[in-house]
């Protein structure tokens, strides 16, 4: 009699980064069964974060956070059988590791805690530059000296494996250093189901899970385009994937929490930051562009096609360097002139600076409005004018702040600031680049034991692209619908609308790029889409992608296509000095801009007066 298939594991993602929900935990296990508690603590931010406090104390460096969680749930997880596997040890894993220890000595408990590490690249990234590799940012093939500061953090991205061989020697908590945002959720279903290295599809619909559930409640409606079709936002459940033997996945959340697990929901943040149709991790190759996405019941999304292809020969490297200071002042201006007191507030703000405006590297002024004509309130009557300034010279930056202040009294009328001066903030830089996957072994440690992790074979055939991103290409297969059909372009006449009449989006940052994925909600909107998407109309559209390189791609079975605009985001979100720094919002302002959209596309779209509208050939 052949061995029965196991059943599918249950995962349960409790949190989306360093500063979510500290009660998803208690939700997830009060909520109904779950074999084991995963979560995303890690972003390139909160690396430099995490360099930051190491800095200062040699036992921090890790997300105080995730053992704020653990304090909690942590005896509960015993009792249960529930497995912890979290990547929030970050640049400290064994001292994460202690103070979970700790809450089971508290509890009188002995814990068996694994550790996961491997990933410092800060020798091997040092000897390599020292044999002449310029460590070529990722992007933009920049050499890493143009900086012109050290590192104080270099991690490689690391996969699943390690997770695996901690489970399989009876770890009940895992706690790795930097593995990619999946592994933590791969690894569970790699070690439940015994797939082998070579399981290409099996990983890659684990990576594909993985990645739905990584952010936490974005899974379940959170940051959802179409919102306001969905109840409970005010407290939004977390997310829970289901894993099968064959990698396929449904996607779904505990009966009675807020939000929503729909098709649309699910492909939303399937389009999170990714570049394309194939996304590289160090355990296989998942091809976005095989993946289906279905209704499987109520709150229920299953995922399945995906395949996967050889693992990379190369790892992604991040290296956090502080490489300047920054600082800013808001000016609040009240009533009549504004444009005019904007004016006479920089030029007093530069008068008081030594040196002007150019004494900094970069400088950004941004002047947001909200002030009206014979105000009827206060807050109808204000603009605010924000002036953000970036150096090298802590010093120099620290002493911004002072210099607007000096011009409180003698400045325009009613001039005061949205807050006190302060001595500005680090820059942390993330730079990424690629090694050689052979460089980085990763080590287990439970108990006394400690071994290293045989490393899965390289595809040397595979392109040097990051790990977590992807190329553009899909094969060159021709875009079909979700139900196999060729879709039609609709024709006919066309209304002046916003995009996001028709159209979903999701944006976000990957270092000093923007990602945007937008999605068509049917059939006929997609074809749309597809010959609507185009280098030309993006450029016209968001008109601050002007001289940036575009990445554009498709996911015709999501009915979804996206882009990735290289340097948007300058360095990266904490030394970029734009409003919208992680592109958070940047979907949302493509769904605002108006276009000539098919009519029948539009919802009511019949009953429309033809008024303003021209016909489609």
């Amino acid at each position: 009699m052949a061995d029965p298939v196991p059943r599918p594991i249950r995962i349960a993602n409790v949190s989306g980064f360093f500063g979510d929900r500290l009660s998803a935990a208690r939700e997830m296990l009060d909520g109904g069964p779950v074999d084991v508690l995963t979560g995303d603590w890690l972003a390139e931010l909160t690396m430099g974060v995490l360099a930051r406090q190491r800095g200062r104390d040699p036992d921090a460096g890790y997300a105080a956070t995730f053992v704020t969680q653990l304090e909690d749930v942590l005896g509960d997880c015993l009792d249960r059988g529930v497995k912890v596997v979290s990547n929030a040890g970050g640049l400290n894993p064994h001292d994460c590791a202690a103070a979970v220890r700790r809450i089971g000595e508290r509890l009188g408990r002995e814990v068996r805690v694994a550790v996961v590490d491997g990933d410092d690249a800060t020798e091997a990234f040092a000897k390599a530059r020292a044999t002449g590799w310029s460590a070529p940012h990722l992007d933009t093939g920049e050499p890493f000296a143009d900086l012109g500061a050290e590192p104080e953090a270099v991690n490689a991205y690391l996969g699943c494996w390690g997770i695996v061989e901690a489970l399989d020697a009876g770890a009940e908590v895992v706690i790795t250093g930097r593995v990619t945002d999946a592994a933590v959720v791969v690894g569970p279903a790699a070690w439940h189901h015994g797939w082998q290295r070579t399981d290409w599809d099996a990983l890659a619909g684990a990576v594909v899970a993985g990645h739905v559930i990584e952010c936490g409640a974005q899974a379940t409606g959170g940051n959802f385009a179409f919102f306001t079709e969905l109840s409970g936002l005010d407290r939004v459940g977390f997310p829970i994937a289901e894993i099968h033997a064959d990698g396929s996945a449904v996607i779904t959340k505990h009966p009675g929490t807020g939000g929503a697990v729909t098709p649309e929901t699910v492909t939303a943040q399937l389009l999170y930051e990714v570049d394309g149709p194939r996304y590289l991790t160090p355990d296989v190759v998942a091809r976005l562009d095989t993946v289906r996405v279905a209704p499987a019941g109520a709150d229920r999304v299953r995922l399945s096609g995906a395949r996967g292809e050889p693992a990379p020969s190369s790892v992604k490297v991040g290296a956090i360097v502080t490489a300047a200071w920054r600082n800013a002042m808001t000016f609040v201006l009240t009533g009549s002139e504004i444009e005019a007191k904007a004016e006479a507030a920089e030029a007093a703000l530069w008068a008081a600076v030594p040196g002007g405006r150019a004494a900094f590297d970069e400088v950004a002024v941004r002047l947001l409005r909200a002030d009206r004509s014979d105000p009827a309130r206060l807050g109808e009557a204000v603009a605010l004018l924000t002036v953000s300034v970036l150096d090298r010279d802590r010093a120099k930056v620290a002493g911004f702040a002072r210099s607007a202040v000096e011009t409180w009294l003698a400045g325009y009328p009613g001039l005061y600031f949205t807050g006190p001066p302060g001595p500005g903030s680090a820059c942390p830089v993330f730079w990424p680049t690629l090694m050689p996957a052979e460089d980085f072994v990763q080590r287990v440690s439970i108990g006394s034991r400690s071994w290293a992790v045989a490393a899965t074979t390289p595809d040397r055939a595979s392109p040097a692209t990051p790990v977590g991103a992807s190329s553009t290409t899909s094969d060159g297969a021709s875009p079909t619908t979700p139900d196999g059909a060729s879709p039609a372009t609709p024709r006919g006449a066309t209304v002046r609308a916003a995009l996001g009449t028709v159209l979903g989006a999701r944006s976000g940052d990957k270092g000093g790029n923007a990602t945007l994925g937008v999605w068509a909600r049917d059939d006929a909107a997609h074809a749309w889409l597809r010959q609507f998407w185009t280098e030309a109309r993006l450029r016209e559209l968001v008109p601050e992608t002007a001289g940036l390189p575009l990445r554009l791609w498709e996911l015709p079975n999501l009915r979804a296509v996206g882009a990735t605009i290289v340097g948007l985001l300058g360095r990266g979100v904490a030394a970029d000095l734009a409003l919208d720094s992680q592109a958070k919002g940047l979907a949302e302002y493509l769904r605002a801009k108006h276009a000539d959209i098919p009519a029948a596309l539009l919802p009511g779209a019949a009953q429309r007066p033809s008024v303003g509208s021209r016909s489609v050939p």
